[in-house]
């Protein structure tokens, strides 16, 4: 039963992106979690999975795609494990990380820090569980909030540019929060972001393909 879990498991992240190549690309909490301890560990174990077999049946594969659903898994999963309400919107926030040039845990780990992933999000307005403005600003949705985030931390606001373009994740969390109100508010965001799993996830791919 275990064996056969792990296999749906595998074809889930190799056989389903290759029916959505068309998609386009687009507080505080201390408990540690990485992306190896659940995709990669499972790619990892060849317990009757022969995941290069999978790839080789399957010679046209989305890596991009791939890559992209092992985040927003890894997201998910995140906000899963500590019952957080923004479970579900794990891809939404790699696809406008991805259009807007930001690393993929950064949106993520601002909403984990800002209101524990929707738990304590702002009172006065909706669907604001980032602090935006303040917590002056609402959105339609969460989505509607992850869209205007991401564009403005990504520099491409004009109105806000100034603050956030051009600069890494930390330079960003310290325009967002500043250390004169927050003061060790980037390295909490950072914190959390490595939490959430690793920069760089092409690694777990490669595993499946060796």
């Amino acid at each position: 039963m275990q064996n056969k879990k792990l296999i749906r498991f595998v074809e889930s992240l190799i056989l389903l992106p290759i029916a959505t190549m068309s998609v386009p690309i687009g507080g505080l909490t201390q408990v540690r979690y990485s992306i190896v301890s659940s995709s990669q560990i499972v790619l990892s174990q060849k317990q009757n999975i022969e995941v290069p077999r999978l790839f080789a049946q399957n010679p046209v594969i989305d890596e991009e795609a791939i890559n992209r659903k092992i985040k927003a898994d890894a997201i998910d999963e995140y906000f899963k494990e500590r019952d957080m309400p923004l479970e579900g919107t794990g891809m939404k926030m790699v696809l406008e990380a991805e259009k807007n040039d930001l690393d993929w845990r950064l949106i993520p780990a601002i909403a984990v820090r800002e209101s524990t992933g929707g738990k304590n999000e702002c009172k006065k307005v909706s669907n604001n569980p980032f602090g935006w403005g303040s917590c002056k600003i609402g959105f339609i949705s969460n989505e509607h909030a992850i869209e205007v985030i991401a564009m403005n931390l990504g520099g491409n606001n004009p109105n806000t540019a100034r603050h956030y373009d051009n600069k890494t994740a930390k330079q960003i969390l310290r325009a967002y929060n500043p250390p004169s109100i927050v003061r060790r508010y980037a390295e909490q965001v950072i914190s959390i972001m490595n939490a959430i799993g690793k920069p760089d996830v092409s690694e777990i791919l490669a595993t499946a393909k060796s």
